[in-house]
């Protein structure tokens, strides 16, 4: 099993600092409803650790970007932080035009309240490494739950929506199965189908093969490719599997210490990296 980022579970007491309004950020438009993702002098700390220094990037509308780099690089902790499981310690996070952990307030951005990151937490689906569904209820209930409570679907209709999303990832006939009754490859499949009953516009994938035996991976990977391929969400995604960058990403961004070292479209970044820390990487990755 190849090595994962570990970051603490509990998010720091610590509120995001005040700053100046940049007003609205300019993203490329795809003729779609998904949003971009922007990191603007992103700083999160664990302690004396500094994960992100810093950091600017961004993802345009509909794009699918792969971060790819050694554990610790501070990969999952970007996912952890658009989910809103880690607070940032400095700068701004913003999801199309709306902050993230900030909301404005005259001319500032001031810390979010709860409301705000209730709305914000809507436009954002995750799909986990460890699959973490509710082992005490069904199939069915576990894409049911968050649509009811959190969307305000009926109970019809977010059946309705569940047993589409089953049929899409192949597991239609599963609808009142439990998670234990089902295989590591069934439980990630709805994992993800529980991710898009929530409609989200922005999929951020952590390692998501990395738990499952290896024959399991490839039938996965490819539903993911399916939907990468048929739909207009933008997609962050962090792997191990190079194989899987290669063919589900736009641009590729890989990173070491907190820090982009080198981005590009795949074709370069696996084809002809210009840094030498990526194929340093690249080269371990693929001889493991």
């Amino acid at each position: 099993m190849p090595p994962t980022d570990t970051t603490p579970e509990t998010p720091t007491p610590e509120e995001p600092p005040l700053v100046k309004d940049a007003g609205e950020v300019p993203a490329r438009s795809n003729g779609g409803q998904a949003p971009g993702i922007h990191f603007e002098k992103v700083v999160k700390r664990f302690g004396d650790n500094v994960v992100l220094r810093e950091l600017d990037f961004h993802v345009s509308p509909g794009e699918h970007v792969t971060l790819i780099g050694p554990s610790g690089s501070g990969k999952t902790t970007i996912l952890r932080l658009l989910m809103t499981l880690e607070r940032l310690d400095g700068g701004v996070i913003r999801i199309g035009d709306e902050p993230l952990w900030h909301m404005r307030k005259g001319g500032a951005l001031v810390p979010a309240n709860e409301r705000h990151l209730h709305e914000m937490r809507k436009q954002v689906g995750m799909v986990f490494q460890q699959f973490n569904l509710f082992p005490n209820m069904n199939v069915l209930r576990n894409l049911t739950e968050a649509p009811m409570h959190v969307l305000g679907l009926s109970k019809d209709a977010a059946a309705e929506r569940a047993h589409r999303l089953l049929d899409l990832v192949g597991l239609g006939d599963k609808a009142n199965a439990h998670p234990t009754q089902l295989s590591g490859g069934q439980q990630q499949r709805v994992a993800i189908a529980r991710a898009l009953a929530m409609e989200p516009k922005v999929l951020l994938l952590d390692e998501v093969t990395s738990a499952l035996d290896p024959e399991l991976v490839v039938g996965v990977q490819d539903l993911l490719r399916d939907i990468a391929r048929t739909s207009d969400l933008t997609i962050l995604c962090v792997t191990h599997e190079m194989g899987f960058a290669r063919d589900i990403s736009d641009r590729v961004l890989m990173f070491d210490q907190g820090q982009i070292v080198e981005e590009g479209p795949p074709e370069q970044i696996f084809g002809e990296p210009s840094e030498q820390r990526t194929r340093d990487f690249l080269q371990a990755v693929l001889a493991s």
